[in-house]
C-alpha cells in the first residue's frame, strides 16, 4: 500500500471517531507531513505609516491560541478544520445552492456603514460559526471580485490558501479545491447571500441582487467624497503625522520633465495620506546652495540684464548659467566662482543679495507652474537653511567616533558589516565643508525635532536610492531609531519627451503643448460641446492625459511617452477619464439630479448594472492596496474599468424614454459611478471636468 493510501485510510478512520476520538488525525498518521492549523489573519500593517519594527505598533501579530482540536473532514494532507454541523438547517424550499432572492431585502448587520464592509461581516460571521474563529480574524480573508469582460456571478470570495497555515508548502491545487468544495456545503444561504459555490481554491458567495444594489448606492450618497475612506480595513492604521518631501527643483533653472514625476508622484502620495485622515506635511527641498551658484553669481555679474531677469527670471538666468559654464573652461573664471561661493558661506551681504533674489524669483515661477499642477506645498525649505547645522552635524559624528579622515583630507563614515571601510559615504570636503549628504542629514534631524513625524517619504527618481540608502544608514549609527520610519519612493526615467521640432523640452513647455494639442483636439471633434472657457477646459484634460500615462505602470519603471496615446479619447487614458465624467455630469444635468429616495432598486437587475455596482464596492480595496505600497497604478486601473463599466451601462441601459421608476434608478447609478470616478481623479492630482 502507498504511504499517499496508509495516509487516506488512516485520515478517514479518525473522521469517523469524531470529538471522542482524539480530536483529530494523530500526529503519526501523517508521517511527517502535519495538517497545518488555521492561521488567523492579524490586521493588515501599513508599511508607510510605522517602518520601526515593520509594522505599526497595532497592527503587529498577537499571540493567539490555536482553536480546539475539531475532527477531520478531509483525508487530504492540507486540512480545514471545521465545527462539526448540528443536524442541517434547512435551506429555502426551492432555493437550492443558487438561493434565489432568500427573503425579504433587508440590511446586513452594520446597515450601510459600509458598502463592501458590512458584506464582509456577514459572510464572515457565518464562516465564524463553521470555523469556530471570531469574525473579525476572518473579514480581511474576504475579498471583492474584480469584474471582468466574462461575466460572474460571484461578488466576495474567501481564499482558503488565507486561513491555513503554511498552505503554499503543504497543499496542492487539488487539495485546496477540496477544501473549499467542503466548506462551501458546510455554508446556507440567507438574506444576504444569495448563492454560495466553490472554485479552485476559494468559496465564493454572490450578494443578494437587490440588496447589492440598495447597500452600495446609499453608502455612496452618504459619505459622498469620503466613499471607501471609512472601510474596516484602515480600523487597525493609526493616524499619524507625515512628512512628504517632493518636487525639489534646483533654484535658478528650469523644471526639466524630470521634476513632472517627482511632483505629481509626491502630490498622490500626500494626497493618499490626508484623504486617509493622516496630518501631511508636504515639503519641497530645493536645491539653493553649492558651487554652482558661486559660478551663477559671477556669470549675472558678466552677462545678467535685469529687465530680463524679471520679466523672464528662470530662462534669462538659465541662457545665464549656458554663457558662463562655457566661460568656465578659463582658471580666472573658476577662481571668481569659488571667491563668490565663499562671500555666500562668509554671509556677504552683496552676495546674499544677488542669491536671494535668484531664490525669491525661482520660487514665484515655482508656484505658478505648481499652480498650473494643482499641487501645493505647506514648506518650502533647502539646502541654504542647514548650512550651519550641518557643521552640528559633522561635530556630532566625530563625537560619536563615526566620522573618519582619508588620505584626501576629506571625512568619510564607515558603512561596511566589518568596518573595513570597503563602503563608505563621504560626508565633508577636504576644506571641512558640507555635502549634500551632510545637509540632507541635518534637515531630517530637523525636520523630527520640528514636526515629530511618524514617517517621513521622499520621492525622488532611483538614481538617488543610493543616496538615500547612505542616509538611513547614517542616521541609524548615530542612534536615531526613527531613520527605520523614513523610505525613499523612487520613480523611473520618462523617454521619447520631444516636441513636434524633435528638441527636448522644459516641463512648461510640455503643459503649453499638451494643452495647444487638446485644445486642437476638441475644436476639430464633433462630438464636442462648447464650454464655458475651453483653453481652461484643455489644461485640465491635458494634465489628466500626462498623469494617467505616468501612473498606469510601477513607479520605478521607466516608461516611453507617447503624444498620440496619452491624448487618445478612447481607451485607457486620461482623456477618457475626463470625457466619461462629463458624459456622466451632462446626464445627470439633462434630467436632473438623481435622487435616492424611494429608488426602486429592482430596476438595476441587469448585467451592466449589476457589473458597475460590483465594481463600485471594491473600491475601498483598491485604496487600501496603493497606502500599502504607494502606487497609485492600482487606482488607475480600477478608475479606467470603472469608466469602461459605465460608458457600456450608459448604452444599453438608456435614462431617456425609460419608464419614471428606471429612469430614476439608473441616474442613481449613474450619480454613483460619476462621484466614486471624481473621487478618485482628485486623489490622483486630476481636476475632474464638467463639460468637454
Amino acid at each position: 500500500m502507498s504511504p499517499r493510501a496508509r495516509r487516506y485510510r488512516r485520515a478517514v478512520a479518525a473522521a469517523a471517531a469524531g470529538r471522542g476520538g482524539g480530536g483529530g488525525v494523530p500526529a503519526h498518521a501523517r508521517s511527517r507531513r502535519t495538517a497545518p492549523s488555521l492561521r488567523v489573519p492579524a490586521p493588515l500593517p501599513h508599511p508607510s505609516l510605522s517602518r520601526s519594527n515593520g509594522t505599526a505598533p497595532s497592527a503587529q501579530r498577537s499571540a493567539i491560541p490555536p482553536p480546539p482540536a475539531q475532527p477531520m473532514t478531509s483525508y487530504s494532507p492540507c486540512i480545514l478544520r471545521m465545527v462539526r454541523p448540528s443536524p442541517p438547517l434547512g435551506r429555502q424550499k426551492g432555493a437550492g445552492r443558487g438561493g434565489g432572492k432568500g427573503s425579504a431585502v433587508e440590511l446586513p448587520p452594520g446597515g450601510v456603514a459600509m458598502a463592501a464592509g458590512c458584506f464582509r461581516r456577514s459572510i464572515a460571521s457565518q464562516l465564524s460559526k463553521v470555523l469556530d474563529l471570531p469574525p473579525e480574524n476572518l473579514i480581511k480573508s474576504i475579498s471583492a471580485v474584480p469584474v471582468s469582460k466574462k461575466r460572474h456571478v460571484a461578488d466576495f470570495q474567501l481564499s482558503i490558501a488565507s486561513i491555513i497555515e503554511n498552505s503554499s508548502g503543504d497543499c496542492s491545487a487539488q487539495d485546496l479545491h477540496l477544501q473549499a468544495q467542503q466548506l462551501a456545503e458546510r455554508l446556507q444561504c440567507d438574506s444576504v447571500v444569495s448563492a454560495i459555490s466553490a472554485g479552485p481554491g476559494t468559496v465564493n458567495f454572490t450578494i443578494n441582487r437587490e440588496l447589492l444594489a440598495k447597500t452600495v448606492l446609499q453608502q455612496v450618497w452618504k459619505d459622498g467624497s469620503e466613499y471607501g475612506v471609512k472601510s474596516e480595513l484602515f480600523s487597525t492604521v493609526p493616524r499619524q503625522k507625515a512628512v512628504v518631501e517632493f518636487s525639489s527643483p534646483n533654484i535658478a533653472k528650469k523644471f526639466h520633465i524630470g521634476h513632472l514625476r517627482s511632483t505629481i508622484v509626491g502630490n498622490f502620495i500626500a494626497n493618499l495620506k490626508a484623504v486617509l485622515g493622516h496630518e501631511v506635511v508636504r515639503i519641497n527641498y530645493l536645491g539653493d546652495w553649492g558651487m554652482q551658484f558661486g559660478l551663477l553669481g559671477v556669470g549675472f555679474q558678466s552677462f545678467g540684464n535685469k529687465e530680463k531677469l524679471k520679466s523672464s527670471p528662470l530662462q534669462h538666468l538659465f541662457e545665464v548659467y549656458v554663457q558662463i559654464n562655457k566661460a568656465a573652461e578659463d582658471e580666472n573664471t573658476k577662481k571668481l566662482a569659488k571667491d563668490f561661493f565663499r562671500k555666500l558661506e562668509e554671509h556677504d551681504e552683496q552676495a546674499l543679495s544677488i542669491w536671494q533674489q535668484f531664490r525669491d524669483l525661482s520660487i514665484e515661477e515655482y508656484i505658478r507652474i505648481y499652480k498650473r499642477l494643482g499641487v501645493h506645498f505647506d514648506e518650502y525649505s533647502g539646502e541654504s537653511f542647514y548650512q550651519e547645522k550641518a557643521q552640528e552635524v559633522l561635530k556630532m559624528l566625530e563625537d560619536k567616533g563615526l566620522l573618519q579622515k582619508t588620505i584626501k583630507g576629506t571625512g568619510v563614515v564607515d558603512l561596511s558589516e566589518k568596518k573595513d571601510l570597503s563602503t563608505v559615504s563621504t560626508v565633508m570636503r577636504s576644506d571641512g565643508t558640507s555635502l549634500y549628504i551632510t545637509r540632507d542629514l541635518a534637515a531630517a534631524i530637523d525636520r523630527m525635532n520640528k514636526h515629530s513625524w511618524d514617517t517621513m517619504i521622499y520621492v525622488t527618481d532611483k538614481s538617488q536610492s543610493n543616496h538615500f540608502q547612505h542616509l538611513f544608514q547614517i542616521l541609524k549609527l548615530m542612534g536615531y531609531d526613527w531613520a527605520e520610519r523614513c523610505q525613499h519612493v523612487s520613480f523611473g526615467l520618462v523617454q521619447g519627451m520631444k516636441t513636434r521640432r524633435g528638441e527636448v523640452v522644459f516641463l512648461e513647455d510640455v503643459l503649453n503643448e499638451v494643452r495647444s494639442r487638446m485644445l486642437q483636439n476638441m475644436t476639430s471633434t464633433k462630438t464636442t460641446k462648447e464650454t464655458q472657457d475651453p483653453v481652461e477646459t484643455a489644461e485640465k484634460v491635458g494634465l489628466a492625459a500626462l498623469i494617467i500615462q505616468d501612473f498606469r505602470g510601477l513607479l520605478s519603471s521607466d516608461y516611453q511617452f507617447s503624444w498620440e496615446r496619452a491624448l487618445q479619447s478612447r481607451g485607457d487614458t486620461g482623456v477618457f477619464l475626463q470625457y466619461t465624467h462629463a458624459r456622466l455630469h451632462s446626464l445627470e444635468q439633462m434630467h436632473g439630479n438623481a435622487e435616492l429616495t424611494d429608488v426602486n432598486v429592482s430596476c438595476l437587475q441587469e448585467p451592466d448594472a449589476i457589473s458597475v455596482l460590483q465594481h463600485l464596492l471594491r473600491y475601498d480595496e483598491v485604496l487600501h492596496r496603493s497606502s500599502q505600497d504607494l502606487q497609485p497604478k492600482h487606482i488607475v486601473s480600477y478608475l479606467l474599468t470603472l469608466s469602461h463599466l459605465a460608458a457600456v451601462a450608459h448604452k444599453t441601459l438608456p435614462v431617456k424614454g425609460s419608464a419614471p421608476a428606471v429612469a430614476q434608478a439608473r441616474l442613481c447609478l449613474f450619480h454613483a459611478a460619476r462621484s466614486v470616478l471624481a473621487n478618485g481623479m482628485k486623489l490622483l492630482g486630476i481636476t475632474p471636468v464638467n463639460q468637454m
